[in-house]
């Protein structure tokens, strides 16, 4: 990676995203690379569901991390996009300051997989960036 590019972190809000952020300060920490954090907000809306309190809380999620490894000297900045989670982390990855993107794989197998896809999977069939993923749990 070019000491200009940065580090995409996919967050997708769940208990995942603890264990990302942890291997991902051992990886960046002797490199001090530039982190963007992003959280892709579904564009669906689902009655009795208000977009702006979820995108609220999406932004306060990622600030919870930014702070931490802004404490740690990391250059962090945060993203909230809207749409198709696959969709929204190419498009951020494409983006040329982008060197690596980050991601956790929950490792669905079967049916489950079939049923909710593999967010993990497809980004790294779809972009030409390194992939580092990190299994759940």
């Amino acid at each position: 990676m070019d000491k200009d590019e940065r580090i995409l972190v996919a967050l997708d809000g769940s208990k995942c995203d603890e264990n990302i952020i942890s291997k991902l300060e051992g990886l960046a920490i002797g490199m001090k690379e530039g982190i963007c954090l992003l959280r892709v907000v579904s564009a669906r809306a689902f009655p009795g569901m208000d977009p702006k309190k979820i995108a609220q809380e999406a932004e306060q999620y990622l600030q919870g991390f930014e702070s931490r490894l802004r404490a740690e000297g990391f250059d962090v900045n945060t993203r909230v996009r809207y749409g198709d989670e696959v969709e929204e982390i190419l498009d951020q990855a494409a983006q040329r300051d982008i060197g690596l993107i980050a991601i956790s794989t929950h490792s669905r197998r079967g049916i489950k997989r079939f049923l909710l896809g593999g967010v993990a999977d497809k980004v790294l069939r779809h972009t030409p960036k390194p992939v580092f993923l990190v299994r759940c749990g």
